[in-house]
């Protein structure tokens, strides 16, 4: 492992995971062509950590906010103070978050399955092929009201389902959850803030557990490779915020589909690659 290659991880791992393109389909295909090789756990683990907290700078002032009417409402329990009127939004956000959240458990179940279906680049194409039609359509649907004031349980539950869905190697998740979002009647900027907030509990939760994982089998971090996993991590969080944006950005303007034709080239050229039996790098 050198800083540089961490560095490219980083930056793929930075624009992949935000833009609604596949990260899990496009290291799918680098493999391939490129005869890559995946890096290690603990990199691969911390990448996504950077992203993570790429996505906690974004929204801070949301994530602030959760974490202070979570406490405010286990105090109102305990100090049996009813609550009157409506919640606040930040407190419903926190509700509406854990019922999306819900469907990856159901996931956890077929979890070999679906990553096996990684080891198909045939297959991993042909999604990215499907990710670029639903990315296609979202420009086409009319422009919703929904909030966190006003989403219903069975609307955030539906775009958890897109986000279980998405752990099909080749279908995006941003792509596939906002896409929903949008398709239920959310503002757009909602659908955008609510994709990237869903993907926390999912992120922080299988990083904890991979890395406990890590630590037992490999016995602790190679005090060497710190500096290089640092470089990485730097790259990665940069990289996605910057990418948060853009994708922010194009939403709000109706050019959210403008990265179909990114997964369609993407797709119809790794499938003509396929047939051809091409690399860029020499198989052994």
């Amino acid at each position: 492992m050198t800083y540089m290659l961490s560095a490219i991880l980083g930056f793929v791992q930075g624009v992949a995971e935000f833009l609604p393109i596949s990260s899990s389909g496009h290291l799918t295909l680098f493999q391939h062509f490129f005869g890559l090789q995946e890096p290690d756990t603990l990199l691969n683990i911390l990448l996504h950590f950077a992203t993570l907290l790429a996505v906690c700078v974004v929204y801070w002032r949301d994530i602030w906010e959760m974490i202070l009417e979570f406490f405010r409402f286990f105090a109102g329990l305990v100090s049996r103070s009813p609550q009157t009127g409506s919640p606040p939004p930040a407190r419903r956000l926190v509700l509406l978050l854990i019922v999306g959240t819900l469907p990856l458990f159901a996931v956890m179940l077929i979890k070999d399955q679906v990553e096996a279906l990684a080891g198909s680049p045939i297959f991993v194409s042909c999604a990215l092929l499907f990710t670029g039609c639903i990315l296609f359509f979202s420009d086409r649907l009319p422009r919703g009201r929904k909030t966190e004031r006003s989403a219903t349980l069975r609307d955030v539950l539906l775009v958890g389902v897109a986000q279980g869905f998405a752990t099909i190697p080749g279908i995006s998740r941003s792509g596939s959850t906002i896409c929903a979002g949008m398709a239920l009647g959310f503002q757009r900027s909602f659908a955008v803030r609510f994709s990237f907030l869903l993907s926390l509990p999912a992120v922080l939760g299988a990083t904890l557990l991979e890395v406990l994982d890590v630590l037992k089998e490999e016995g602790g971090v190679n005090p060497e490779l710190l500096p290089i996993y640092l470089t990485g991590m730097a790259v990665a969080a940069v990289v996605g915020y910057c990418s948060i944006y853009l994708v922010k950005l194009l939403s709000e303007k109706g050019k959210f589909g403008l990265f179909a034709f990114y997964c369609w080239a993407a797709g119809a050229l790794s499938l003509l690659g396929i047939a051809l039996d091409f690399h860029f790098l020499p198989t052994t």
